[in-house]
């Protein structure tokens, strides 16, 4: 749901830096993205505006890490909900009923991290598309698992699958904006029988 930066990567890790994140998420959750100051994250988390800038340089890169932090969330979520014992279609429509709930718990912050994080210009659409190559690349290890035999397959397999994971978010994103966040699991069968059409397998 682009990296952080060479700076952060590098650096030891910070004890204020999830409290930041998270102090970033109630923020936009309650007031939206644009309204959030650093002095309302800090105020949040418990930290200090000097905490803040050892971890991040700037609102805007505190969003990619939390827009990064809530991407691996949901995506535990779907990992978390396969079960190998279950024919991949059973296993995709689970997973995506729990992934469209995980999304439907917080509409403030879903908003924010599906529509405002493109605001964000560049290091927006690429944090945006890394994160859904990491949801394209698990789909296709859950569809296609045993079905892939060559580079050219592997690469054939994800490109389909990012295209999925497009129809998916254009889902998502017109729920958002028509204020239906609450009835996102009315679309797991929609989105399933997508992943069906799309990526079927042989049997």
């Amino acid at each position: 749901m682009p990296p952080e930066t060479t700076r952060q990567a590098e650096a030891p890790a910070n004890p204020y830096r999830a409290r930041l994140i998270e102090g970033m998420a109630h923020s936009v959750a309650a007031k939206g993205y644009a309204d959030t100051t650093v002095a309302d994250i800090v105020r949040e988390a418990g930290a200090s505006k000097r905490s803040f800038y050892e971890c991040f340089a700037s609102k805007d890169e505190c969003l990619i890490a939390l827009y990064v932090a809530a991407s691996h969330g949901a995506l535990k979520v779907l990992k978390d909900s396969i079960d190998p014992r279950r024919d991949w279609k059973t296993q995709v429509e689970h997973a995506l009923g729990a992934y469209l709930a995980c999304l439907a718990s917080n509409p403030a912050l879903l908003r924010t991290l599906f529509i405002e994080i493109l605001g964000l210009g560049d290091p927006g659409l690429q944090v945006r598309r890394r994160m859904n190559q990491e949801l394209a690349d698990f789909v296709v290890q859950v569809v296609h698992a045993g079905h892939v035999h060559t580079p050219q397959d592997a690469a054939r397999h994800t490109t389909m699958a990012m295209a999925v994971v497009g129809g998916i978010n254009e889902l998502v994103l017109q729920a958002i904006e028509s204020g239906r966040t609450a009835d996102l699991v009315e679309l797991t069968q929609p989105c399933s029988a997508l992943v069906r059409a799309v990526l079927a397998v042989p049997e």
